[in-house]
C-alpha cells in the first residue's frame, strides 16, 4: 500500500521513482497479481497517470489493459478503469490534452516545457492516431468493445461509448469496416438511443454521428433499425426547435443518414416522417429574443428539408417529396416564416433557400407560392416583396442571393409564371398605383448598383428561358427614358447602355453590369430570329461588338469580349437574312476582316476557361463569397456549352459552303417534300391495306367458324353412323334385351340417361320383389308352422282372422308380381320398336336420310318418350306399392310374433296338463293296486268278485275313452 500511496500522491521516504519506472511497476502488477483488488488498484493508478504520461502509459500498458477487458469481465469497476485509460490514450480533444507535456526522458529527468498550442495539438493527434492504429490492428478488439456495450452498468457502458467514438474520430473508415462486418454491431449501438440515462443516450448520438459519416451501407442499416422514429421522438421530447444541444445532435445525425442517400430519403418519405417535420416550423407572433441554440436548431431543420428536395437528387424523388410537403402543409408553414417579422436574418435567408428548392420544378408548389401575400397594407405578393429586397443595395448580400435563387426556382420549367412576370412589363397591364415585379426588375436593371444590375438581368433572363413566346412578347416593352423623348424598347435600352461608353463610365464601368446585360441579351435572342432582327436593326450594335472583340484589353475585360463574341455568333447562327446589310455572309466577312476567325474563336473560348464559370456550372444555387464573384449564372453556363461549338462551325464556314449547304438544304427540302408526298400516299395505302387486312381477318375468322361448324356436323353424322353400325353388330351378338337397350340409347341420344336410370330402377324393383318373395316364403313357412302347432291347441278359432289377412296379403303380392311381368312385357316390346328404328337407320346410312323417315323416327322417339314417362309413373307406383308391402310385411311380422307368444303359452298349458295327467295315472295305479288287494281279500273271505279279464277289458275301454278325451282337448 505504501507503493500506491506514492503513486497517488502520498509522501514516502527515500528517493522517488521516475514516471516511466512507476508505470513499468504498475504494468507488472497488472500482469502478475493474482488478487483482483491489486489489479484494480494498479489499473486505477494507470488511469490517473494516463493524461500526464500519455506516451509511456500507451506504449507499456495498452496490451495489459486489453487483457483486463478480456479476462476480468465479471468486475465492472476494473473494466471501467481500463476503458477510461484507453480513452485517455486515444482521445485527441483539446480539452483532454490541456495538461499534455513532452515525453519523459529515459533517465527520468524531465521538464514541463510548454509547447505552442498548434504543435501540442499536432503531437496529440499523432499520438491518438498511433495508439488507435495499434488498437485496431486486431479487429477482435473492436468486437470486444461492442460486446462490453451490452453491459448495463454505467461505469462500463459510458466509457465504452466514449472510447468507440474516439476510435471512429481517429480512424473512421477502418473502424466502420470492422463494425459493419461484426454480427449485430450496428444494432448494439442503436440500443444506446433507448438508454434511460441521458448521458449515455447523448454520447450515443455523438457515436452514431461518427459511425454514419460517408458510409452508405451503415447509414441504411441504422435507418432500418428505426433510427428515424427514435430521433424524431427525441426531438419532440426535447422541445423541437426550442430544445438544447441534444436536438442539434439528433438533427446532425439525421443529416448524415439522409444526405446523398436516395434509399434512406425514400424510406423517410414512405414512412410519413415528412409530416412530422411540420411542427418544427411553427413560430409565434413574437419572434424577438431567439436563443443561439434555437437559431442553430432551426437552421439544421431547414437544411434537413433541403436535403429531401435538393436539385442533385433524382427528379422523381424530389418531385414526390415536394408533393408531400405541399399536402402536409409544410410549404405553407415555411411561407409563413418567410413573411413573418422579427425572424433572424440568417434564418430568413435559409428559409428563402429552402422554399426555393421546395417549389423548384413543381407546378403546384409554384402556383401556391405565386398566391402568397405579405401581411402588409395593402397586401403585396410575396414575389414582389422579395424582389424589393433583391434590388435594394442596403440588404445583406446573402439575402439578395437567396431571393435571386428563389425567383429562379419559381420560374424553372414554369411557363405560366414566366408569362405572368413578362405581362407586368407590357403596356396594357401596367398599373401606376402598384409596384409590380416587372417594374422592380427594370428598376434594378438600370440602377446605379452593379449587383442590382446583375441580379435583375439574370432574373429577367430566367423569365425568357426556353420560352419563345415571352421573348417575342418582351420586344413590345417600351421605356420612357426622359421627358420630351420618344420611348425606346427594352432591347434598345440594354444595347444603348452597353454601347454608350460615357454612360457606362458614369455608372462606374463595372464589369458585373456589362456581363449581366450581355447574358440577358444572349438568352433573349437565342433561338429567336425576330429578336435577332430587332437587335441588328440598331446600326450601332454590330460596330460596338466588333470593336469590343477586336480590342486588346485587360484581363477583366476579356470575359466581356468573350460574351460579345457569343452575342455576335448568335446573331450569325439565328440570322434569317431579313436585313440586307447584316446577312450571315456579311457578318462573317466583317468578322474575318475586323477581328479574324481565329481571334474570334479564341475570345469565344475564354468564357468556359474562366474560373467562375466552372464554379457556377456545378449547382443551380448562386453561392458566392463576395459580390465581385457574381459573374455567371448556372443556366447560362448550359447555354454557353450548347452554343460554343455550333457558333465556331458557323463562323468557319465560307460563303461557298453556305451556298452548298443552302442548295443541299433546298434539295433536302424538295426531297423531303417528295418523301412526304410518298409518305402520305404510303400512309393512305397502309390505311387501306390495314382496312382490307381487317376485313380479310374478319372473313377468315368467319370462314374458320363455318368450317369448324361443318366439321363438327360431319363428325357428328359420322359418329351417328358409327354408332348405328356398332348397334347393328351388337344386336346379333348380345341378348335381345341388352341389344334393344343399346339401340334405344343410341337412337335417342338425348334420353339415354333416362332409360339407363329406368333400367336401374326396374332392376332394383326386381331385386326388391325377389327379396320380398323370399321374405314372404319365410313368413309363409313360419305361419304354416304356427298354424300346425296352433291347430293342436284350443286357440284355433282366434287365429282364423289373422290367417285371412295373410291370405289377402299373399294375393296382393301375386297381383304385384303380375303387374311387374306385364311391365317386363311392355319393356320387351319397347326394345323391339327401338331395334326396328335402328335397323331402318342402318339401312338408310348409305344415303342421305329421307325427311319422311326422319319424321317417323321423331314420332317414334316421341312415343318412346311418352312410354318412358309412363314407365316412370309405373315405377313410382311400384315404389309406393313396395312401401305398402313393407308396411304389410311389418304387420305380418308383428302378428307372427303375437302368435309365437300364444303358442308358447299353449305349450306351457299342455305341459301342465301332461303333468296333471301323470299325477292322475299315479293315483289310478294306486287305486288299481288297492282294488286288487281288496279283491284278493274278498276272494279270501269268499265274496264273489269279477274276473280280471273282465276288469282288464273294462279298464282298457276306460283308458281308450280317456285318451280320446285328451286328444280332443
Amino acid at each position: 500500500m505504501n507503493f500506491f500511496r506514492g503513486v497517488m500522491g502520498g509522501q514516502a521516504a527515500g528517493p522517488q521513482p521516475s514516471g516511466a519506472e512507476t508505470i513499468q511497476k504498475l504494468c507488472d502488477r497488472v500482469a502478475s497479481s493474482t488478487l483482483l483488488e491489486d489489479r484494480r488498484d494498479a489499473v486505477r493508478a494507470l488511469k490517473s497517470l494516463s493524461k500526464k504520461y500519455r506516451m509511456e502509459v500507451g506504449t507499456q500498458a495498452m496490451e495489459h489493459l486489453i487483457n483486463i477487458l478480456q479476462t476480468d469481465r465479471s468486475d465492472s469497476e476494473i473494466l471501467g478503469y481500463a476503458l477510461d485509460t484507453l480513452y485517455n490514450l486515444i482521445c485527441n480533444d483539446e480539452e483532454e490534452e490541456q495538461d499534455a507535456v513532452t515525453p519523459i526522458p529515459a533517465s527520468g529527468k524531465h521538464k514541463n516545457v510548454s509547447m505552442p498550442d498548434e504543435a501540442m495539438q499536432k503531437q496529440s493527434d499523432d499520438l491518438g492516431a498511433q495508439f488507435t492504429e495499434q488498437f485496431i490492428q486486431d479487429p477482435e478488439h473492436i468486437t470486444l468493445i461492442l460486446s462490453l456495450l451490452e453491459e448495463f452498468d454505467f461505469h462500463v457502458r459510458w466509457p465504452g461509448v466514449k472510447l468507440l467514438t474516439a476510435l471512429l474520430k481517429n480512424q473512421g473508415v477502418q473502424v466502420q469496416g470492422i463494425i459493419l462486418v461484426s454480427p449485430m454491431g450496428v444494432s448494439r449501438l442503436m440500443d444506446l438511443l433507448a438508454d434511460s440515462r441521458e448521458v449515455i443516450r447523448n454520447d450515443g448520438l455523438l457515436l452514431l454521428q461518427q459511425l454514419t459519416k460517408s458510409n452508405a451501407a451503415i447509414q441504411k442499416i441504422v435507418a432500418f433499425e428505426s433510427a428515424f422514429e427514435r430521433l424524431l421522438d427525441i426531438i419532440t421530447e426535447e422541445g423541437s426547435s426550442d430544445g438544447g444541444i441534444v436536438v442539434e445532435d439528433c438533427l446532425l445525425l439525421l443529416l448524415n443518414l439522409l444526405k446523398n442517400n436516395s434509399s434512406n430519403q425514400n424510406f423517410f418519405k414512405e414512412g410519413s416522417y415528412i409530416q412530422r417535420m411540420k411542427p418544427w416550423f411553427e413560430v409565434g407572433d413574437d419572434n424577438s429574443g431567439w436563443s443561439a441554440q434555437k437559431v442553430t436548431n432551426l437552421h439544421l431543420m431547414l437544411q434537413l428539408v433541403r436535403v429531401m428536395v435538393s436539385p442533385v437528387n433524382s427528379p422523381g424523388a424530389s418531385a414526390s417529396c415536394q408533393k408531400s410537403m405541399y399536402q402536409c402543409g409544410l410549404l405553407q408553414q415555411l411561407c409563413t416564416i418567410l413573411m413573418a417579422t422579427g425572424v433572424p436574418a440568417d434564418i430568413l435567408t435559409e428559409t428563402i433557400n429552402t422554399v426555393s428548392e421546395v417549389i423548384r420544378g413543381s407546378q403546384v408548389n409554384q402556383d401556391y407560392f405565386a398566391s402568397v401575400n405579405a401581411p402588409s397594407n395593402p397586401p403585396r405578393p410575396a414575389i414582389v416583396v422579395l424582389l424589393m429586397s433583391m434590388v435594394n443595395e442596403r440588404q445583406p448580400f446573402v439575402l439578395r442571393c437567396a431571393v435571386l435563387y428563389c425567383f429562379q426556382c419559381f420560374l424553372y420549367k414554369n411557363q405560366k409564371g414566366q408569362g405572368e412576370i413578362v405581362a407586368t412589363l407590357l403596356p396594357s397591364t401596367i398599373d401606376a398605383n402598384s409596384i409590380s415585379a416587372g417594374q422592380l426588375l427594370c428598376g434594378g436593371l438600370f440602377s446605379a448598383d452593379s449587383l442590382s444590375n446583375w441580379c435583375a438581368s439574370v432574373a429577367l433572363a430566367h423569365a425568357l428561358q426556353d420560352n419563345l413566346t415571352q421573348k417575342e412578347q418582351l420586344l413590345r416593352v417600351q421605356l420612357a427614358t426622359s421627358l420630351g423623348k420618344p420611348p425606346v424598347s427594352l432591347l434598345q435600352q440594354c444595347t444603348n447602355i452597353l454601347s454608350q461608353g460615357d454612360k457606362i463610365d458614369r455608372r462606374g464601368s463595372k464589369v458585373q453590369t456589362r456581363v449581366g446585360l450581355l447574358m440577358l441579351l444572349c438568352t433573349w435572342i437565342n433561338n429567336c430570329p425576330i429578336a435577332v432582327t430587332h437587335f441588328l436593326h440598331n446600326q450601332e450594335n454590330v460596330p460596338f461588338l466588333t470593336a469590343q472583340i477586336s480590342e486588346n484589353l485587360g484581363e477583366d475585360e476579356r470575359l466581356v469580349q468573350g460574351l460579345c463574341a457569343l452575342l455576335l455568333g448568335i446573331c450569325i447562327f439565328y440570322n434569317d437574312n431579313s436585313l440586307e446589310n447584316y446577312t450571315k455572309d456579311k457578318l462573317k466577312q466583317l468578322i474575318e476582316k475586323r477581328i479574324g476567325k481565329e481571334n474570334f474563336v479564341e475570345k469565344l473560348g475564354f468564357i468556359t476557361k474562366h474560373e467562375l464559370y466552372s464554379r457556377a456550372a456545378q449547382k443551380p444555387q448562386p453561392v458566392f463569397l463576395s459580390p465581385e464573384q457574381m459573374l455567371f449564372d448556372h443556366e447560362f453556363t448550359k447555354l454557353v456549352k450548347e452554343l460554343e461549338g455550333v457558333i465556331t462551325k458557323a463562323v468557319h464556314k465560307s460563303s461557298e459552303d453556305e451556298k452548298k449547304e443552302e442548295d443541299v438544304k433546298k434539295t433536302l427540302e424538295q426531297h423531303d417534300n417528295i418523301v412526304m408526298q410518298y409518305k402520305d400516299l404510303i400512309r393512305e395505302q397502309d390505311a387501306q391495306i390495314q382496312e382490307l387486312k381487317e376485313q380479310v381477318a374478319t372473313m377468315t375468322s368467319q370462314s374458320e367458324q363455318m368450317q369448324t361448324t361443318v366439321t363438327q356436323q360431319l363428325s357428328q353424322i359420322q359418329q351417328h353412323k358409327d354408332q348405328y353400325n356398332i348397334v347393328k353388330l351388337k344386336l346379333g351378338k348380345d341378348s335381345q334385351s341388352q341389344a334393344n337397350s343399346q339401340a334405344d340409347s343410341q337412337v335417342n341420344g338425348l334420353q339415354t340417361e333416362e332409360l339407363s336410370q329406368l333400367r336401374e330402377d326396374l332392376e332394383e324393383l326386381r331385386q326388391q320383389h325377389t327379396l320380398l318373395q323370399t321374405q314372404l316364403s319365410d313368413k309363409d313357412a313360419l305361419i304354416n308352422t304356427l298354424r300346425s302347432e296352433t291347430t293342436e291347441g284350443s286357440a284355433a278359432s282366434d287365429n282364423t282372422e289373422r290367417l285371412k289377412e295373410l291370405d289377402a296379403l299373399r294375393s296382393q303380392v301375386h297381383s304385384q308380381a303380375t303387374e311387374i311381368d306385364q311391365m317386363k312385357t311392355e319393356r320387351q316390346e319397347l326394345l323391339r320398336k327401338a331395334e326396328a328404328v335402328s335397323s331402318e337407320a342402318a339401312s338408310s346410312s348409305d344415303g342421305s336420310l329421307d325427311a319422311a323417315k326422319m319424321a317417323e323416327v321423331e314420332s317414334r322417339l316421341a312415343a318412346q318418350t311418352s312410354e318412358t314417362e309412363r314407365l316412370k309413373e309405373e315405377s313410382k307406383s311400384l315404389s309406393k306399392s313396395r312401401v305398402d308391402l313393407d308396411q304389410q310385411l311389418a304387420a305380418a311380422t308383428s302378428t307372427a310374433a303375437i302368435l309365437q307368444t300364444e303358442k308358447a303359452q299353449l305349450q306351457t298349458e299342455v305341459q301342465e296338463s301332461k303333468k296333471e295327467q301323470d299325477d292322475l295315472l299315479m293315483l289310478l295305479a294306486d287305486q288299481d293296486q288297492k282294488i286288487h288287494s281288496l279283491k284278493l281279500k274278498l276272494k279270501a273271505l269268499g265274496q264273489p268278485v269279477d274276473d280280471e279279464d273282465d276288469l282288464d277289458a273294462r279298464d282298457q275301454t276306460d283308458d281308450d275313452e280317456e285318451d280320446d278325451d285328451e286328444d280332443e282337448d
